[in-house]
């Protein structure tokens, strides 16, 4: 009986080192061999989730392959700084927040935008409708409010505590992590959400249990914050400005096929790859609040650059005092469709 133990136990093992082997890309990265093209890197902010459902989609549906490009996409998240990696040569191609950016350029890194995804900004703060609708900033007072210290959503909401003159003492800010406990147990009274994503999940949870929500969303009171977009470095732009423009087009394709309310059925497939643990009914809805917040208004071109709102975001950082001087952010916004290219060299 030991022998066959024995036997089964490596086995087992092997089976498993197997599993983890094959699992761990999966979750990582997305890669495969669709050709000998060029190969890239791009380095996401987000964890693969509906936020970069249009990156996946060109990748796996061969849109990079089909313009030459051997593209391996990997996962971002809170220890993930794809500017840091552009400038370290280990990708090519990342994503950022607009504060990154600005910081970045303020302590001289090279980096340049080459699209911008969500034209609304997905972070926004999620309230139950049984408290009173937040229709003026004077209507924050006395509220408890969720924020990430040393995050975007705390600028942007100092920011508009500034503007509207409301003292420390008028509000509570309470610190948030990615425990959703406080705010379900009514200890918080908004709490910051990626609007397609979070706000979708718990925006199904609450109505299940029979109660509303509402959303905060600080560009209809007046401050623009640009969310994640495109990066690159500028040395790729001048050496290779080809591999940057088919690197967009086929970036760009991905996003408004994904977006295509024809292909709904082929990108909820598309994600799930990647997100096993959503629900295609959740799926579904993330996908209409995506499509929203990146194509606003009929004829929207998707990666428009708003130099105004780049502009904004780096007013409020000034205001702040994230950045010390400025940094002229829109000289970093690059119309890559407007480069000089060689074709084929």
């Amino acid at each position: 009986m030991r022998p066959v133990y024995r036997i089964f136990v490596n086995i087992s093992i092997i089976v498993a080192a197997i599993a983890v082997f094959v699992l761990i890309p999966a979750a990582e990265s997305a890669s495969g061999a669709f050709g000998s093209g060029e190969r890239l890197t791009y380095r996401l902010k987000w964890l693969f989730n509906m936020s970069v459902v249009g990156d996946l989609y060109a990748h796996e549906h061969r849109l990079f392959a089909e313009h030459g490009l051997d593209v391996t996409i990997k996962e971002g998240g809170p220890e993930r700084d794809a500017i840091r990696e552009l400038e370290l040569g280990r990708a090519q191609f990342g994503v950022a927040s607009a504060d990154q950016v600005i910081r970045a350029i303020s302590s001289g890194a090279s980096v340049v935008v080459i699209a911008q995804i969500f034209q609304i900004n997905p972070l926004q703060w999620i309230y139950r409708a049984d408290i009173p609708r937040i229709q003026c900033l004077a209507d924050l007072k006395g509220k408890t409010i969720g924020i990430t210290y040393g995050g975007n959503d705390e600028t942007i909401m100092k920011t508009l505590l500034a503007r509207e003159g409301i003292l420390d003492n008028e509000v509570r800010l309470f610190s948030v992590r990615y425990d959703y406990t406080p705010f379900y147990r009514h200890k918080v009274d908004i709490w910051p959400v990626y609007l397609n994503v979070q706000g979708v999940i718990i925006d199904e949870k609450l109505r299940n249990a029979g109660e509303r929500v509402l959303f905060f969303n600080p560009a209809e009171f007046g401050v623009q914050f640009v969310a994640n977009s495109v990066v690159t470095s500028e040395q790729m732009i001048k050496e290779r400005p080809d591999t940057v423009q088919r690197f967009t087009k086929a970036l760009l394709q991905g996003w408004a096929e994904a977006l295509d309310r024809a292909n709904t059925e082929k990108t909820i497939e598309t994600i799930q790859q990647f997100d096993r643990n959503t629900p295609p009914g959740i799926l579904k809805k993330q996908l209409s609040a995506t499509r929203k917040l990146i194509m606003p208004a009929p004829g929207t071109k998707i990666g428009t650059i708003n130099i105004t709102a780049w502009k904004e975001t780096e007013k409020i950082m000034l205001e702040q005092r994230r950045i010390p001087e400025p940094v002229l952010v829109h000289n970093r916004l690059v119309d890559v469709h407007g480069l000089k290219v060689e074709i084929g060299k």
